[in-house]
Protein backbone atom coordinates (compact mmCIF):
# COMPACT_ATOMS: atom_id res chain seq x y z
CA UNK A 1 0.00 0.00 0.00
CA UNK A 2 1.34 3.76 -1.18
CA UNK A 3 -0.23 5.09 2.60
CA UNK A 4 0.17 4.83 6.13
CA UNK A 5 -2.88 3.29 7.99
CA UNK A 6 -3.26 5.56 10.92
CA UNK A 7 -1.81 4.30 14.32
CA UNK A 8 -4.76 5.47 15.71
CA UNK A 9 -6.37 2.19 14.49
CA UNK A 10 -3.81 -0.48 16.24
CA UNK A 11 -6.62 -1.64 18.62
CA UNK A 12 -9.45 -0.11 17.41
CA UNK A 13 -13.04 -1.81 16.62
CA UNK A 14 -15.51 -0.90 14.51
CA UNK A 15 -19.65 0.16 14.95
CA UNK A 16 -21.62 0.64 12.15
CA UNK A 17 -24.55 3.17 13.02
CA UNK A 18 -27.77 3.00 11.35
CA UNK A 19 -29.17 5.92 12.26
CA UNK A 20 -32.40 5.98 10.55
CA UNK A 21 -33.78 3.09 12.75
CA UNK A 22 -31.46 4.09 15.70
CA UNK A 23 -34.10 5.91 17.34
CA UNK A 24 -37.97 6.93 16.50
CA UNK A 25 -37.52 10.07 14.85
CA UNK A 26 -34.06 8.63 13.32
CA UNK A 27 -32.02 11.27 13.40
CA UNK A 28 -28.91 12.55 14.70
CA UNK A 29 -30.12 13.43 17.68
CA UNK A 30 -31.70 10.22 18.06
CA UNK A 31 -28.46 8.74 18.25
CA UNK A 32 -26.46 11.15 19.61
CA UNK A 33 -28.58 10.16 23.09
CA UNK A 34 -26.28 6.49 22.62
CA UNK A 35 -22.94 8.30 22.62
CA UNK A 36 -22.47 7.74 26.01
CA UNK A 37 -23.05 4.45 26.25
CA UNK A 38 -21.17 3.24 23.05
CA UNK A 39 -18.17 4.87 24.65
CA UNK A 40 -18.74 2.95 27.49
CA UNK A 41 -18.95 -0.24 26.11
CA UNK A 42 -15.35 0.50 24.37
CA UNK A 43 -16.38 1.69 21.08
CA UNK A 44 -13.59 3.18 18.71
CA UNK A 45 -14.95 3.69 15.20
CA UNK A 46 -18.46 4.76 14.19
CA UNK A 47 -18.64 3.98 10.92
CA UNK A 48 -22.19 6.03 9.97
CA UNK A 49 -24.38 4.94 6.92
CA UNK A 50 -24.74 7.10 4.53
CA UNK A 51 -25.69 10.64 6.31
CA UNK A 52 -26.68 12.43 2.72
CA UNK A 53 -30.01 12.87 0.73
CA UNK A 54 -32.10 10.14 -0.92
CA UNK A 55 -33.56 9.85 -3.81
CA UNK A 56 -37.07 10.14 -4.86
CA UNK A 57 -37.36 9.51 -8.42
CA UNK A 58 -37.51 6.15 -8.63
CA UNK A 59 -36.94 5.05 -5.20
CA UNK A 60 -37.62 1.53 -3.78
CA UNK A 61 -40.00 1.43 -0.99
CA UNK A 62 -41.65 4.21 1.18
CA UNK A 63 -38.47 5.31 2.50
CA UNK A 64 -35.46 4.56 -0.52
CA UNK A 65 -32.27 3.87 0.03
CA UNK A 66 -29.38 5.08 1.74
CA UNK A 67 -27.18 4.33 -0.93
CA UNK A 68 -29.24 6.50 -3.18
CA UNK A 69 -27.42 9.97 -3.29
CA UNK A 70 -29.04 12.76 -4.37
CA UNK A 71 -26.57 14.88 -2.90
CA UNK A 72 -22.93 14.68 -1.96
CA UNK A 73 -22.38 17.90 -0.33
CA UNK A 74 -26.00 18.33 1.41
CA UNK A 75 -27.32 16.05 5.19
CA UNK A 76 -30.37 14.21 4.66
CA UNK A 77 -33.34 16.83 6.05
CA UNK A 78 -34.73 13.71 8.53
CA UNK A 79 -31.66 13.53 10.09
CA UNK A 80 -31.41 17.63 10.78
CA UNK A 81 -28.54 19.33 9.79
CA UNK A 82 -25.60 20.26 8.51
CA UNK A 83 -24.61 21.75 12.16
CA UNK A 84 -26.28 18.70 13.92
CA UNK A 85 -23.87 16.74 12.02
CA UNK A 86 -20.51 18.72 12.62
CA UNK A 87 -22.20 19.06 16.95
CA UNK A 88 -21.90 15.31 16.38
CA UNK A 89 -18.62 15.09 14.31
CA UNK A 90 -17.39 17.49 17.55
CA UNK A 91 -18.67 15.19 19.99
CA UNK A 92 -17.59 12.14 18.91
CA UNK A 93 -13.72 13.52 19.00
CA UNK A 94 -14.22 14.70 22.35
CA UNK A 95 -15.35 11.44 23.79
CA UNK A 96 -12.08 10.21 22.34
CA UNK A 97 -13.78 8.31 19.40
CA UNK A 98 -13.56 8.54 15.61
CA UNK A 99 -16.17 8.60 12.81
CA UNK A 100 -15.82 7.70 9.26
CA UNK A 101 -18.85 8.04 6.72
CA UNK A 102 -20.04 5.93 4.31
CA UNK A 103 -19.55 7.04 0.56
CA UNK A 104 -21.24 6.00 -2.45
CA UNK A 105 -19.14 6.64 -4.99
CA UNK A 106 -20.82 4.20 -8.09
CA UNK A 107 -23.62 5.57 -8.18
CA UNK A 108 -25.93 8.07 -7.66
CA UNK A 109 -30.20 8.86 -7.62
CA UNK A 110 -31.79 9.84 -10.78
CA UNK A 111 -32.81 13.14 -9.39
CA UNK A 112 -29.25 13.86 -8.33
CA UNK A 113 -28.09 17.22 -10.04
CA UNK A 114 -25.36 16.11 -12.21
CA UNK A 115 -28.47 14.06 -13.82
CA UNK A 116 -29.14 17.19 -15.64
CA UNK A 117 -25.97 19.43 -15.23
CA UNK A 118 -23.43 16.68 -16.25
CA UNK A 119 -24.94 14.26 -18.04
CA UNK A 120 -22.14 13.01 -18.93
CA UNK A 121 -20.67 11.99 -15.79
CA UNK A 122 -22.70 8.82 -16.60
CA UNK A 123 -22.86 5.93 -18.63
CA UNK A 124 -25.04 6.04 -21.43
CA UNK A 125 -26.54 4.06 -24.30
CA UNK A 126 -25.98 4.79 -27.74
CA UNK A 127 -29.01 6.99 -27.56
CA UNK A 128 -27.79 9.18 -24.84
CA UNK A 129 -30.05 7.58 -22.15
CA UNK A 130 -28.34 6.97 -18.88
CA UNK A 131 -27.98 3.36 -17.75
CA UNK A 132 -28.07 2.06 -14.23
CA UNK A 133 -25.26 -0.09 -12.99
CA UNK A 134 -27.44 -3.40 -13.36
CA UNK A 135 -30.74 -4.59 -13.98
CA UNK A 136 -31.84 -4.65 -10.21
CA UNK A 137 -30.44 -1.29 -9.06
CA UNK A 138 -32.84 0.42 -11.10
CA UNK A 139 -32.99 3.77 -7.69
CA UNK A 140 -29.47 4.49 -9.12
CA UNK A 141 -27.69 5.84 -12.10
CA UNK A 142 -24.31 4.29 -12.76
CA UNK A 143 -21.31 6.91 -12.65
CA UNK A 144 -18.63 6.54 -15.31
CA UNK A 145 -14.60 7.22 -14.33
CA UNK A 146 -13.57 7.07 -17.53
CA UNK A 147 -14.37 10.72 -17.46
CA UNK A 148 -11.83 12.99 -15.70
CA UNK A 149 -14.77 15.60 -14.56
CA UNK A 150 -16.40 12.59 -12.86
CA UNK A 151 -13.27 11.81 -10.78
CA UNK A 152 -12.55 15.36 -10.04
CA UNK A 153 -16.00 16.48 -8.71
CA UNK A 154 -15.85 13.02 -6.69
CA UNK A 155 -12.54 13.52 -5.11
CA UNK A 156 -14.01 17.52 -4.56
CA UNK A 157 -16.74 15.65 -2.79
CA UNK A 158 -14.76 13.42 -0.40
CA UNK A 159 -12.01 16.83 0.30
CA UNK A 160 -15.32 18.49 1.28
CA UNK A 161 -16.38 16.37 4.38
CA UNK A 162 -12.55 16.14 5.80
CA UNK A 163 -11.93 19.60 5.29
CA UNK A 164 -15.53 21.18 6.71
CA UNK A 165 -16.09 18.40 9.45
CA UNK A 166 -13.20 16.73 10.23
CA UNK A 167 -14.34 13.18 9.46
CA UNK A 168 -11.55 10.50 9.96
CA UNK A 169 -12.19 8.78 6.81
CA UNK A 170 -14.50 6.67 4.93
CA UNK A 171 -16.25 3.34 4.09
CA UNK A 172 -16.92 2.82 1.04
CA UNK A 173 -19.78 1.31 -0.65
CA UNK A 174 -18.71 -1.67 -3.16
CA UNK A 175 -15.98 -0.28 -4.12
CA UNK A 176 -14.52 -2.76 -6.15
CA UNK A 177 -16.99 -1.56 -8.97
CA UNK A 178 -15.08 1.95 -9.30
CA UNK A 179 -11.36 1.59 -10.64
CA UNK A 180 -9.14 0.67 -7.95
CA UNK A 181 -6.48 4.07 -10.00
CA UNK A 182 -9.41 6.12 -8.82
CA UNK A 183 -9.30 5.16 -5.02
CA UNK A 184 -5.32 6.04 -5.48
CA UNK A 185 -5.37 9.33 -6.30
CA UNK A 186 -8.56 10.19 -4.06
CA UNK A 187 -7.02 8.99 -1.30
CA UNK A 188 -3.91 11.36 -2.28
CA UNK A 189 -5.67 14.19 -2.58
CA UNK A 190 -8.14 13.62 1.15
CA UNK A 191 -5.12 12.70 3.13
CA UNK A 192 -3.08 16.08 1.92
CA UNK A 193 -5.88 17.53 4.67
CA UNK A 194 -5.21 14.92 7.11
CA UNK A 195 -4.83 11.52 7.66
CA UNK A 196 -7.90 9.44 6.91
CA UNK A 197 -8.42 5.55 7.67
CA UNK A 198 -10.10 3.56 4.80
CA UNK A 199 -12.63 0.89 4.26
CA UNK A 200 -13.52 -0.93 1.06
CA UNK A 201 -16.54 -2.89 1.15
CA UNK A 202 -14.68 -5.70 -1.13
CA UNK A 203 -12.47 -8.65 -0.82
CA UNK A 204 -9.71 -7.87 -3.51
CA UNK A 205 -6.56 -7.65 -1.73
CA UNK A 206 -5.72 -5.47 -4.81
CA UNK A 207 -7.99 -2.83 -3.90
CA UNK A 208 -5.59 -2.22 -0.61
CA UNK A 209 -3.13 -0.73 -2.62
CA UNK A 210 -5.67 2.43 -1.75
CA UNK A 211 -7.14 0.78 1.25
CA UNK A 212 -6.35 0.65 4.93
CA UNK A 213 -9.26 -2.47 5.47
CA UNK A 214 -11.49 -4.30 3.41
CA UNK A 215 -14.17 -6.95 4.61
CA UNK A 216 -13.86 -10.76 5.39
CA UNK A 217 -16.59 -12.28 3.44
CA UNK A 218 -14.84 -15.46 2.83
CA UNK A 219 -14.80 -15.89 7.15
CA UNK A 220 -18.26 -14.59 7.33
CA UNK A 221 -20.16 -17.11 5.05
CA UNK A 222 -17.40 -19.77 6.46
CA UNK A 223 -19.18 -19.25 9.95
CA UNK A 224 -22.68 -19.29 8.42
CA UNK A 225 -21.91 -22.93 6.93
CA UNK A 226 -20.08 -23.73 9.99
CA UNK A 227 -23.36 -23.07 12.05
CA UNK A 228 -25.42 -25.12 9.95
CA UNK A 229 -23.27 -27.98 9.89
CA UNK A 230 -22.31 -27.69 6.19
CA UNK A 231 -18.41 -27.41 6.82
CA UNK A 232 -16.55 -27.84 9.90
CA UNK A 233 -13.48 -26.50 11.61
CA UNK A 234 -11.11 -28.09 9.20
CA UNK A 235 -12.48 -25.70 7.13
CA UNK A 236 -11.00 -22.98 8.83
CA UNK A 237 -7.39 -24.12 8.30
CA UNK A 238 -7.99 -23.70 4.53
CA UNK A 239 -9.66 -19.80 5.44
CA UNK A 240 -6.29 -19.17 7.24
CA UNK A 241 -4.66 -20.37 4.46
CA UNK A 242 -6.16 -17.85 1.83
CA UNK A 243 -5.58 -14.92 4.27
CA UNK A 244 -1.70 -15.91 4.46
CA UNK A 245 -1.37 -16.61 0.51
CA UNK A 246 -3.84 -13.14 -0.49
CA UNK A 247 -3.24 -10.47 2.16
CA UNK A 248 -0.01 -9.11 3.60
CA UNK A 249 0.42 -8.73 7.23
CA UNK A 250 -0.58 -5.52 7.13
CA UNK A 251 -3.59 -5.62 5.25
CA UNK A 252 -6.78 -4.95 8.24
CA UNK A 253 -9.07 -6.84 7.49
CA UNK A 254 -12.90 -6.42 9.13
CA UNK A 255 -14.36 -9.74 10.78
CA UNK A 256 -18.33 -9.75 11.20
CA UNK A 257 -21.57 -11.66 12.37
CA UNK A 258 -23.98 -9.11 10.31
CA UNK A 259 -24.03 -5.83 9.23
CA UNK A 260 -26.81 -3.62 7.35
CA UNK A 261 -26.50 -6.20 4.31
CA UNK A 262 -27.06 -9.49 5.57
CA UNK A 263 -29.48 -7.88 7.91
CA UNK A 264 -31.36 -6.63 5.44
CA UNK A 265 -31.15 -9.54 2.81
CA UNK A 266 -30.06 -12.45 4.79
CA UNK A 267 -32.51 -12.20 8.36
CA UNK A 268 -30.87 -11.80 11.30
CA UNK A 269 -27.49 -13.09 13.18
CA UNK A 270 -30.09 -15.33 14.91
CA UNK A 271 -31.49 -16.54 11.84
CA UNK A 272 -27.89 -17.92 10.84
CA UNK A 273 -25.63 -18.44 13.94
CA UNK A 274 -29.05 -19.54 16.21
CA UNK A 275 -27.58 -20.32 19.62
CA UNK A 276 -24.02 -19.79 18.83
CA UNK A 277 -24.75 -16.07 18.27
CA UNK A 278 -21.81 -14.96 21.11
CA UNK A 279 -19.67 -17.80 19.83
CA UNK A 280 -18.96 -16.48 16.67
CA UNK A 281 -18.95 -12.78 17.57
CA UNK A 282 -16.44 -13.75 20.16
CA UNK A 283 -14.37 -15.52 17.39
CA UNK A 284 -14.52 -12.56 14.99
CA UNK A 285 -12.51 -10.45 18.38
CA UNK A 286 -9.72 -13.19 18.21
CA UNK A 287 -8.77 -13.81 14.71
CA UNK A 288 -6.52 -11.52 13.21
CA UNK A 289 -8.67 -9.00 12.16
CA UNK A 290 -11.11 -5.79 13.19
CA UNK A 291 -14.36 -6.91 14.74
CA UNK A 292 -17.88 -4.93 13.34
CA UNK A 293 -20.68 -4.58 16.12
CA UNK A 294 -23.84 -3.21 13.60
CA UNK A 295 -26.38 -1.65 15.34
CA UNK A 296 -28.33 -3.46 18.01
CA UNK A 297 -26.21 -6.52 18.48
CA UNK A 298 -25.91 -5.21 21.83
CA UNK A 299 -28.95 -4.95 22.30
CA UNK A 300 -29.73 -8.71 21.04
CA UNK A 301 -31.90 -7.34 18.20
CA UNK A 302 -33.51 -10.51 16.43
CA UNK A 303 -35.40 -8.39 14.02
CA UNK A 304 -34.32 -7.62 10.30
CA UNK A 305 -33.34 -3.73 9.99
CA UNK A 306 -34.72 -3.34 6.23
CA UNK A 307 -33.03 -0.95 4.10
CA UNK A 308 -35.88 0.85 2.36
CA UNK A 309 -38.52 0.91 5.46
CA UNK A 310 -38.53 1.83 8.67
CA UNK A 311 -37.46 -0.58 11.55
CA UNK A 312 -36.59 0.86 14.94
CA UNK A 313 -34.31 -1.01 16.97
CA UNK A 314 -35.85 -1.94 20.59
CA UNK A 315 -33.55 -0.77 23.16
CA UNK A 316 -35.50 -1.85 26.05
CA UNK A 317 -32.33 -4.01 27.10
CA UNK A 318 -29.16 -4.00 25.82
CA UNK A 319 -28.25 -7.36 27.25
CA UNK A 320 -25.26 -8.28 25.63
CA UNK A 321 -23.95 -4.71 26.50
CA UNK A 322 -21.68 -6.22 28.99
CA UNK A 323 -20.22 -9.04 26.77
CA UNK A 324 -19.13 -6.66 23.70
CA UNK A 325 -17.91 -3.92 26.18
CA UNK A 326 -15.21 -7.10 27.74
CA UNK A 327 -14.56 -8.11 24.41
CA UNK A 328 -14.07 -4.55 23.28
CA UNK A 329 -11.63 -3.98 26.41
CA UNK A 330 -9.95 -6.98 25.59
CA UNK A 331 -9.21 -5.64 22.13
CA UNK A 332 -8.17 -2.42 23.09
CA UNK A 333 -5.69 -3.88 25.63
CA UNK A 334 -4.00 -6.76 24.80
CA UNK A 335 -1.15 -6.24 22.35
CA UNK A 336 -1.63 -9.61 20.87
CA UNK A 337 -4.87 -8.91 19.37
CA UNK A 338 -4.18 -5.78 17.83
CA UNK A 339 -4.88 -5.25 14.23
CA UNK A 340 -2.68 -5.59 11.37
CA UNK A 341 1.35 -5.75 12.11
CA UNK A 342 0.57 -4.27 15.40
CA UNK A 343 -1.14 -7.61 16.36
CA UNK A 344 0.66 -10.71 17.80
CA UNK A 345 1.41 -14.24 16.14
CA UNK A 346 -1.54 -16.71 15.32
CA UNK A 347 -0.76 -20.62 15.90
CA UNK A 348 -3.47 -22.89 15.89
CA UNK A 349 -3.54 -25.69 19.09
CA UNK A 350 -4.43 -29.06 18.63
CA UNK A 351 -7.08 -31.06 19.66
CA UNK A 352 -8.75 -34.96 19.80
CA UNK A 353 -12.04 -33.45 18.28
CA UNK A 354 -10.63 -31.52 14.89
CA UNK A 355 -14.17 -31.75 13.57
CA UNK A 356 -16.30 -29.68 16.09
CA UNK A 357 -13.21 -27.78 18.55
CA UNK A 358 -10.94 -24.94 17.16
CA UNK A 359 -8.24 -23.60 19.58
CA UNK A 360 -5.44 -21.31 18.78
CA UNK A 361 -3.10 -19.15 20.85
CA UNK A 362 -2.49 -15.04 20.00
CA UNK A 363 1.40 -14.14 21.14
CA UNK A 364 2.91 -10.63 21.39
CA UNK A 365 5.76 -10.46 23.66
CA UNK A 366 4.39 -10.95 27.13
CA UNK A 367 0.96 -10.55 25.91
CA UNK A 368 -0.60 -14.57 25.17
CA UNK A 369 -4.56 -14.93 24.67
CA UNK A 370 -6.31 -18.70 23.66
CA UNK A 371 -9.55 -18.87 22.19
CA UNK A 372 -11.28 -22.34 22.56
CA UNK A 373 -14.29 -22.57 20.61
CA UNK A 374 -17.02 -25.74 20.50
CA UNK A 375 -19.31 -24.99 17.67
CA UNK A 376 -20.77 -28.42 17.98
CA UNK A 377 -24.52 -28.52 19.58
CA UNK A 378 -23.55 -31.53 22.04
CA UNK A 379 -21.13 -31.64 24.96
CA UNK A 380 -17.76 -32.23 23.93
CA UNK A 381 -14.73 -34.21 25.80
CA UNK A 382 -11.39 -33.43 24.66
CA UNK A 383 -7.77 -33.15 24.74
CA UNK A 384 -5.34 -29.94 23.52
CA UNK A 385 -2.15 -30.18 23.46
CA UNK A 386 0.33 -27.46 22.43
CA UNK A 387 3.57 -26.15 24.90
CA UNK A 388 1.93 -22.99 24.43
CA UNK A 389 -0.66 -23.68 26.56
CA UNK A 390 1.46 -24.18 29.44
CA UNK A 391 0.83 -21.40 32.10
CA UNK A 392 -1.19 -19.41 34.36
CA UNK A 393 -4.24 -18.00 32.79
CA UNK A 394 -7.43 -16.27 33.92
CA UNK A 395 -10.68 -16.46 31.81
CA UNK A 396 -11.94 -13.70 30.19
CA UNK A 397 -15.41 -14.21 31.05
CA UNK A 398 -15.51 -16.25 34.29
CA UNK A 399 -12.86 -14.15 35.74
CA UNK A 400 -11.35 -17.38 37.12
CA UNK A 401 -7.48 -18.59 37.13
CA UNK A 402 -6.38 -21.90 35.87
CA UNK A 403 -2.90 -23.19 35.56
CA UNK A 404 -2.53 -25.66 32.26
CA UNK A 405 0.03 -28.04 31.19
CA UNK A 406 1.20 -28.77 27.57
CA UNK A 407 -1.38 -30.99 27.29
CA UNK A 408 -5.13 -30.08 29.23
CA UNK A 409 -8.33 -32.42 29.10
CA UNK A 410 -11.34 -30.17 29.16
CA UNK A 411 -15.09 -30.32 28.53
CA UNK A 412 -17.36 -27.81 26.35
CA UNK A 413 -20.99 -27.55 26.34
CA UNK A 414 -22.95 -27.07 23.39
CA UNK A 415 -21.36 -23.88 21.40
CA UNK A 416 -19.74 -23.09 24.90
CA UNK A 417 -16.26 -21.02 24.26
CA UNK A 418 -13.86 -19.58 26.52
CA UNK A 419 -10.96 -17.19 26.25
CA UNK A 420 -8.07 -16.93 28.40
CA UNK A 421 -5.08 -14.40 29.20
CA UNK A 422 -2.07 -14.76 30.19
Amino acid sequence: MAFKTPEWTKNSNIYEVNIRQFSPKGNIAGFSSHLDRLKDMGVDILWLMPVFPVGEKNRKGTLGSAYSVKNYKEINPDFGTKDDFRKLVETIHKKGMHVILDWVANHTSWDNPWITSNPDRYYQDGCGNILAPNEDWTDVAHLNYENPDTVNAMIDSLSYWVKEFDIDGYRCDMAGLVPTWFWVKARKEVDKIKPCFWLAEWEDPQIHEAFDMTYCWELHNLMKQIAHRQKNVYDFDHYRNYELDKFRPENYRMTFTTNHDESAWNGTEYDRFSDGVKTFAALTYLLPAMPLIYSGQEAANNKTLHLFEKQEIDWTNCSLGDFYKTLNNLKTENEALWNGLYGGSFTKIMTTDNCNIYAFVRVKGKNKVIGIFNFHSDRIDFTAESELLKGKFKSVFENKEYTFRSREKFSFGPKEFKIFVA
